[in-house]
């Protein structure tokens, strides 16, 4: 039975040690440079370039000083990745308090989806929150992701620990 369109669910998963990590194996075909200087225009352009076709909405109205706050919290890292000098994702690790580490926003550039990217840039991202002195690494995703990111996610070696189910917003549930 198809899913219900109306109804989206967010799955909430996390990684507790760096030992749980399963890497990718045999890519190694991006590079990943980590934007040390922070620009808010890039981090923008980063969510819109990534997150449309998943519908990333609740950035979508912020002002430029929203973005440049978001862009230039110390407790926030960004990284790109590129494939033949082009960029083929990024992802954004959030620190939280405790020392957690939340995967804030991880994609693949359009160009790059079914490629066998996101593995790849998943376990450098996953590792990079590990290096960065995480206590935990965590995530969320939806039912709206590409259908491999859950897998992803497990297969990488991350826990589902919660489930929400609610109505999609801008859809009319009866």
């Amino acid at each position: 039975m198809p899913p219900d369109p109306a109804i989206v669910t967010t799955f909430y998963l996390e990684m507790r040690a760096p030992a749980q990590l399963r890497p990718a194996r045999g890519r190694d075909a991006l590079a990943v440079r980590e934007c040390e200087i922070p620009q808010f225009e890039l981090n923008r352009f980063l969510y819109r370039f990534v997150g449309a076709a998943w519908e990333w909405t609740d950035k979508l109205g912020w002002s430029d000083a929203q973005w440049r706050a978001w862009a230039e919290d110390p407790a926030l890292r960004t990284w790109v990745a590129y494939h033949r000098g082009s960029p083929a994702g990024y992802f954004e690790l959030h620190k939280q308090p405790g020392e957690a580490v939340e995967i804030a926003y991880f994609g693949l550039a359009p160009a790059f989806i079914g490629r066998g990217f996101g593995g790849e840039l998943l376990t450098r991202c996953i590792g990079c929150a590990w290096a960065w002195g995480a206590s935990r690494v965590w995530v969320h995703t939806c039912s709206l992701d590409h259908p491999a990111a859950l897998a992803n996610y497990r297969a990488r070696g991350m826990r589902l620990y919660h489930r929400e189910i609610h109505p999609r917003k801008g859809i009319e549930t009866p």
